[in-house]
């Protein structure tokens, strides 16, 4: 290893690098957030990376019936010191790490100074031991979906080509840029009935979002619209492992190719830090 590789894996020991941290959103419900954000999951996990894939949509988490999964545990009875956090993750296929609805979350305003650097402590583990971290928020502009998008180092927002799905978008896009978010912020169109009317839609919120925001929105993909999607459901799996050969197969195995080689986070304020920061 040179010189200059040894500087480099001093300075990011020294920063405390992280997992990086992506977060799946929408301006509205009903456009294939949850799917898209349990399947982009599970690709990453089955290219060799340690990921954790988290249901932060607190009124109305699905994620357990996507992934078929029964999970009895979520963050609350980790709050309560039911549970460490080993036994509330549960570990899906590929090795996906799940932890289902965080409702528990809610419950953080109302816990000492202890109970809350213990559960930074047991939180931090999951950034420090992780390569990538999912998180399926609510639809939504509501405060709590902005504060975990504001806490991730990427934000995927998810459109399709409606008119109401686009302008909500926007609106998200918005909102992120006038709370001086720091990261990534892409776009991801599903359900498009081609890839022009896919590219069609992603410059359309890309150049208002550049004029009127002065902001640059990147294309994360596009996604074509597939009945197997709904079988998928249907079945109680993830379109990726009950389809693997599928087109939509592919192209979300493409997506996670190219957002699991984004730059871990290397800032000492970790995403969980500032969540647990904001709820108490």
């Amino acid at each position: 290893m040179n010189t200059e590789a040894v500087q480099l894996q001093e300075v990011m020991e020294r920063c405390g690098r992280r997992a990086q941290v992506l977060a799946i959103t929408s301006g509205k419900g009903g456009v294939g957030k949850t799917n898209i954000a349990a399947n982009l999951a599970l690709c990453i996990a089955a290219s060799g990376q340690k990921a954790l894939l988290i249901d932060a949509d607190l009124p109305l988490g699905n994620l357990d019936i996507i992934m078929n999964i029964n999970s009895k545990y979520n963050i609350s009875h980790m709050l309560s010191g039911r549970k460490n956090l080993e036994e509330i993750i549960h570990i899906g296929p590929e090795g996906l790490g799940i932890i289902s609805g965080v409702c528990g979350l809610q419950e953080l305003a109302n816990h000492s100074e202890f109970q809350r650097q213990r559960v930074l402590r047991e939180l931090s583990k999951l950034q420090d031991d992780t390569n990538t971290i999912v998180i399926d928020t609510a639809a939504g502009i509501s405060r709590m979906v902005i504060d975990f998008c504001l806490a991730a180092d990427h934000t995927l927002v998810v459109t399709t080509p409606e008119a109401t799905a686009m302008t909500d978008a926007y609106a998200m896009i918005k909102v992120l840029v006038r709370n001086k978010f720091t990261g990534r912020i892409s776009l991801i169109v599903n359900m498009a009935e081609s890839i022009a009317e896919g590219k069609k839609t992603y410059q359309q919120i890309a150049s208002v979002a550049k004029r009127f925001l002065n902001a640059h929105v990147y294309e994360a993909g596009i996604l074509l619209k597939d009945d197997r999607v709904a079988a998928a459901v249907r079945q109680r799996k993830p379109v990726v492992l009950a389809y693997p050969k599928s087109q939509i197969t592919l192209s979300l195995a493409a997506m996670a190719t190219k957002l699991s080689n984004g730059t871990p986070s290397v800032s000492e304020e970790g995403f969980f830090r500032k969540v647990v920061d904001w709820f108490f």
